[in-house]
């Protein structure tokens, strides 16, 4: 049996490499070798040669990340953010006019979890369909200071409905 298909197309590549690692050396895809060989980390470390790594290898100094992988991050992290804001802190999230829920998805994924849990007036006046004092609560915050045009644009999108 040839190990090695050099001119072969890259399934057939593939096929071959995927049965030597199950076959020879137990392991299911390459996939399964590297995780096994590189480990999986959720948070960064610092290789042995000094890299910050992330994930199975992923060497975030000389590689980075792709823009599609950016995005990607970026969409799971607002799925998150509108299961929280759904689940833990507005029961009805979903009903909400689209501006406020564009406006708290922005706020919790700029906040995180805990410190848009502050915003206990603004969350009080939202659930009470009072737009008007939900952006005046926003306004009368460090964050509102601190974002400057980001926090004028959530304001003003608040205040429009």
């Amino acid at each position: 049996m040839r190990l090695c298909v050099i001119r072969g197309s890259f399934d057939e590549q593939l096929c071959v490499l995927q049965f030597v690692l199950f076959y020879l050396y137990g392991f299911g895809s390459i996939t399964d070798q590297l995780t096994t060989h590189e480990g999986l980390r959720l948070k960064f470390y610092h290789c042995p040669a000094g890299k910050l790594t992330i994930g199975i290898g992923r060497n975030l100094e000389d590689k980075g990340i792709s823009e599609k992988e950016a995005v990607m991050f970026l969409e799971n992290d607002i799925e998150e953010c509108i299961e929280d804001l759904e689940k833990v802190v507005l029961q009805g999230f979903d009903l909400l006019p689209e501006a406020v829920q564009l406006v708290l998805v922005d706020m919790r994924f700029n906040l995180g979890p805990n410190r848009f849990r502050h915003f206990k007036k603004m969350i009080a006046a939202v659930k009470n369909q009072d737009f008007d004092k939900a952006a005046a609560e926003m306004k009368n915050s460090r964050w509102y200071r601190q974002v400057g045009r980001r926090a004028e644009t959530l304001v003003n999108m608040m205040s429009s409905v």
